[in-house]
């Protein structure tokens, strides 16, 4: 998938534990570990709103496009 989720990083740099995280915004451990191994399939907004409050950031900094080298479009292609 082309979207990196770099949960596991703030929550480092914020020197806070998943467990803290789920407890403070109210999400299950289960549901949050989903989304920090990057097995999720979708995200709410009403969830990475809390999220984005809980560690004072902005949605980009949870969220990176990293494309797959099988879906870059070659530079020649694109016009």
């Amino acid at each position: 998938m082309a979207i990196a989720v770099k949960l596991e990083d703030l929550l480092h740099d914020r020197r806070m534990t998943l467990t803290e995280l789920a407890e403070r915004i109210g999400i299950t451990l289960a549901n949050l570990s989903i989304l920090k191994t990057g097995k999720a399939r979708a995200i709410r907004f009403t969830t990475l709103d809390a999220i984005c409050t809980a560690l004072s950031c902005q949605p980009g900094d949870i969220l990176e496009f990293v494309p797959d080298a099988a879906e870059a479009v070659p530079s020649s292609r694109v016009r």
